[in-house]
């Protein structure tokens, strides 16, 4: 495993850092293809965004020289970023003048089976609910146990994914994953604005062409023409199993995974 902390080799982080006592930071999971990491725009965007929401400081032009630095020491496999809020005393309250701390992971690339993007997959109606926090949603923050939890609640090896709802009972992710619909050729994803993660994946396929970002109900995914789901590392997996429903994999789905395989090289 390769670690970097602040830029430099190391194994440790303080335990003062408000990122392992209160999750309070963001993280970014970078595929990194010949040491190049991949959709960095997308990902800086976001990063910017949940800074900005979370007032943590954040120098672009030096963490996007780390990570190309990173990337070619790491070559091909996954770099995870952790960007905390650094160092703080006891307390909730945020140090008046924070400095942040920056942590990369490497790994290598995770080895999914070829027939889960080729055949599609099977979902698990998970029971944990997301809750809803409108000032939290979208940002990929390092509270994750929601999603701890959810993963906790199948070992069955035919599901490659876990569905998850909010408190209202929409539709709105997976549990490493976001959904997306295909309604009378009709391209639909989940609103994020109550909780959720907006996955850069998920902007890059949005970016492309029409989508609507509407409520969706248990009832209209099921109901839905086809229905797939997107992550950076894996790319676009087909739906073709959620609790009686089965579905087909249908040919907006097809023309997804090429767009998706495209913007992929682009980005390597």
């Amino acid at each position: 495993m390769l670690l970097w902390i602040d830029g430099q080799c190391g194994t440790q982080v303080p335990a003062g850092d408000r990122g392992l006592a209160y999750g309070d930071g963001l993280f970014e999971t970078i595929a990194v293809l010949d040491g190049n990491p991949s959709l960095l725009p997308f990902r800086i965007a976001r990063l910017q965004s949940g800074c900005r929401r979370l007032s943590i400081p954040l120098d672009v032009d030096a963490l996007v020289r780390e990570l190309h630095r990173f990337g070619n020491e790491l070559g091909t496999g996954v770099a995870k970023l952790i960007i905390t809020r650094g160092d703080g005393v006891r307390g909730y309250a945020p140090p008046a003048e924070a400095s942040s701390r920056r942590v990369l992971i490497g790994s290598p690339l995770p080895a999914y089976p070829s027939e889960y993007a080729d055949e599609g997959i099977a979902v698990y109606a998970c029971r944990t609910r997301l809750a809803e926090q409108p000032l939290l949603a979208g940002m990929k923050h390092l509270n994750r146990l929601e999603q701890v939890l959810a993963r906790a609640e199948w070992t069955d090896r035919r599901y490659a994914e876990g569905l998850m709802c909010d408190t209202g009972g929409r539709a709105v992710e997976g549990v490493f994953s976001n959904l997306f619909i295909v309604e009378d050729s009709r391209l639909v994803t989940p609103s994020l604005h109550r909780c959720g993660v907006a996955g850069v994946m998920r902007e890059a396929l949005m970016s492309t062409g029409p989508c609507d970002v509407e409520d969706i109900t248990i009832e209209r995914l099921q109901a839905a023409d086809e229905v797939f789901m997107c992550n950076s590392l894996y790319g676009i997996w087909p739906v073709t199993e959620f609790r009686e429903h089965r579905w087909l994999v249908g040919a907006v789905t097809r023309k997804m995974q090429r767009i998706c395989r495209q913007l992929l090289e682009e980005s390597a």
